[in-house]
C-alpha cells in the first residue's frame, strides 16, 4: 500500500477537523501512560529524577538482579488513587499486580510489574468540549506499573544503546473507552486529561520529557454501524500536534486500505514527524502473547476505605470548578477562564496578579497576550513563570499595570518594559527609573510643545477643523517625536482638541 500524502485542511463529522474518510467512521482510544511524581522509583530507593546521567539511578532490584524483592512505594499508590478519583474512578480496595511477560532490550527483569485482571480502579470519564457541546469520554481502567527504560538508536552505526535510569520508576496507565470520533476530540481529551492530572498534582506530565506518553488505538468503519474495525497502535507521539496530525493520517490509511478491498492488519506503527506518515513496526500482539500471570513478589494491594476518603477531600480544586470560578468571582469571559486555566501553574499566577493589581481583566489581557509570547518565544511554559528562576513574578505584571493606569508610562512603553524586565529579572519600576521612561503627564510642560506643533502645522490643523480624524493623530505623533515618547497620549489628545478648539 502507498503512503497516503499528509492530509491537510479536511473536516471531521464531529467536534473539529479531522480526515475525510470517505464514509469511513474513525473509532478511536487511548493508553496514556503518565510519570507520577515521586521522589524514588516505584519498588526500590533508587531516584526517578528526569535527567540525570545515563544508567546512574539504577541498583539490583530495577535492574532485576536474581534474589532481590520489590518494596512498593505507598506516594505511588497515593498519588495514583489520586488521579482515580479525580478522573471519576471507582477505586478498587483490593487490586493485583501481574507480570506481564516480553523480551525487549529496554525492560532488564525480561518482566514488567503491572496489574492486569484486577486493576486499581475503573470505569471514570472525562468531559470535553466539542463543536456539538459537551462529550462525554469514558475511562476503562486506571492502574499501576513500573516503566521501562529508554532505547536510543544510534544513527549510521549498528547498535543500540539503553539507558535503564526509567526503568523502574512509578507509571499510572490510563486506558479510554473507543469514544472519540475525530482527531480534534482525541486531541480535547488529552488536553483535559493532562490539565486535571496537573492539578490534581499527579504529574508535571511534560510531553517533551517523556513523563505523559500516548498510544492512540485507531480503527475505521462504515459511518453508520456498531461494528468496531481493527485497531492499529500509534506511537513515538510527543505532542497534541503529533497526536493529532498521525491520526489524521492513518484514518485516511486504513479508509484507502478498505476501499481499495484490502485489510487492516492489527499492527503496530509508529509517527514519521518529519515525512508525516505512520510506518509500520511489527504486527500487534494480544494479551495473550504477554504471559501475565499474579507478581509473586507482591501481596495484593488492599486499601481502607478512610484512607481512600481522605485522598478524596485532598483533593484540590480541578480545572472545571476553577473555570467556573473565575468566570463568577473575576467577572472574565469563557474564553480568558478557559485559556487561564488550561495551566494550573499559568491560573495560580494570574490569580496572584489579581489580588495584587485589582483589575483581572486587565491581568487577563497581558497573561493571553504578551506574557504567553515571551514565554513561548524563550521555550519554556507556565511552570516558569512560577519557579524560582522566574524573572517576572506576579508582583511585576501587577506593578506594571499599575504604571501604566497612574499614567507613569504607556501602553507602548509598557510593552518595552515587560521585554526589558522578562530578560534581565528587574522590576518595572526600576527599569523605568533607570531609563527615565516616566510620561510627561504635566499639562503646564505639554502645553508648550503643544502650542509649537500648531503653529508649526497649520494646514494639518486645518483639516482637522474641517472634520479629518487623521489629522489629529498626525499632530499627536509629531507632539510624542519632540518629546521622544513621554508625553501622555491622552493628555496630548486632550490639549490638542482644546486648543483647536474641538474639544
Amino acid at each position: 500500500m502507498k503512503e497516503v500524502p499528509s492530509p491537510s485542511g479536511a473536516r471531521g463529522a464531529r467536534g473539529g477537523s479531522g480526515p475525510d474518510a470517505g464514509g469511513y467512521e474513525p473509532v478511536i482510544a487511548f493508553e496514556v501512560h503518565v510519570e507520577l511524581a515521586t521522589r524514588t522509583k516505584a519498588f526500590c530507593s533508587c531516584p526517578a529524577a528526569f535527567g540525570a546521567e545515563p544508567n546512574t539511578h539504577v541498583c539490583p532490584v530495577c535492574l532485576g538482579h536474581p534474589g532481590v524483592l520489590p518494596v512498593l512505594n505507598r506516594r505511588a499508590v497515593e498519588l495514583a488513587v489520586r488521579a482515580a478519583l479525580a478522573l471519576n474512578c471507582e477505586v478498587h480496595l483490593e487490586s493485583v499486580f501481574a507480570r506481564k511477560n516480553y523480551f525487549y532490550p529496554d525492560l532488564p527483569k525480561g518482566y514488567q510489574i503491572t496489574q492486569y485482571d484486577r486493576p486499581l480502579a475503573t470505569g471514570g470519564y472525562i468531559d470535553i468540549e466539542t463543536d456539538d457541546g459537551v462529550r462525554r469520554i469514558r475511562i476503562r481502567r486506571l492502574h499501576l506499573e513500573e516503566d521501562t527504560g529508554k532505547s536510543f538508536h544510534v544513527e549510521d552505526g549498528d547498535c543500540s544503546l539503553v539507558d535503564y535510569n526509567r526503568a523502574g520508576v512509578p507509571l499510572i496507565e490510563i486506558v479510554s473507552e473507543p469514544d472519540c470520533r475525530s482527531p480534534a476530540e482525541g486531541r480535547a481529551y488529552l488536553e483535559e486529561l493532562r490539565s486535571i492530572l496537573e492539578y490534581a498534582g499527579v504529574s508535571d506530565v511534560r510531553m517533551e520529557e517523556g513523563s505523559m506518553r500516548c498510544e492512540p488505538n485507531v480503527s475505521v468503519r462504515p459511518a453508520g454501524t456498531e461494528t468496531l474495525g481493527v485497531p492499529v497502535e500509534l506511537k513515538n507521539l510527543n505532542s497534541f500536534r503529533a497526536v493529532e496530525r498521525a491520526l489524521d493520517y492513518e484514518i485516511r490509511r486504513q479508509a484507502e486500505v478498505l476501499s481499495g478491498g484490502g485489510e487492516v492488519r492489527r499492527e503496530t506503527r509508529r509517527w514519521d514527524e518529519a515525512a508525516g506518515v505512520t510506518r509500520l513496526m511489527r504486527v500487534k500482539e494480544t494479551a495473550e502473547d504477554y504471559r501475565y500471570f499474579p507478581e509473586p513478589d507482591l501481596l495484593p494491594l488492599v486499601l481502607e476505605p478512610g484512607w481512600v476518603e481522605s485522598v478524596r477531600k485532598g483533593l484540590p480544586e480541578l480545572r472545571t470548578a476553577r473555570r467556573e470560578r473565575f468566570v463568577r468571582e473575576y467577572g472574565l469571559p469563557r474564553y480568558d477562564a478557559g485559556v487561564l486555566t488550561a495551566s494550573r501553574h499559568l491560573a495560580d499566577y494570574f490569580e496572584e496578579a489579581a489580588r495584587l493589581a485589582d483589575d483581572p481583566k486587565k491581568v487577563s489581557n497581558w497573561l493571553m497576550g504578551d506574557v504567553s509570547r515571551l514565554l513561548n518565544e524563550s521555550g519554556n511554559d507556565a511552570s516558569f513563570l512560577r519557579s524560582k528562576d522566574s524573572p517576572f513574578p506576579p508582583s511585576s505584571l501587577a506593578e506594571l499595570i499599575s504604571l501604566v493606569e497612574d499614567g507613569t508610562i504607556s501602553g507602548k512603553m509598557a510593552k518595552d518594559v515587560l521585554e526589558e524586565a522578562f530578560r534581565t529579572g528587574k522590576t518595572p519600576r526600576a527599569i523605568v527609573d533607570e531609563k527615565g521612561l516616566s510620561q510627561i503627564s504635566d499639562a503646564a510642560e505639554l502645553e508648550a510643545v503643544v502650542a509649537r506643533v500648531l503653529e508649526a502645522n497649520p494646514s494639518v490643523v486645518e483639516d482637522f477643523r474641517q472634520g479629518k480624524e487623521k489629522a489629529l493623530g498626525y499632530l499627536v505623533g509629531q507632539v510624542m517625536k519632540e518629546t521622544r515618547g513621554k508625553a501622555n497620549p491622552r493628555l496630548v489628545n486632550e490639549l490638542l482638541r482644546k486648543k483647536i478648539g474641538r474639544g
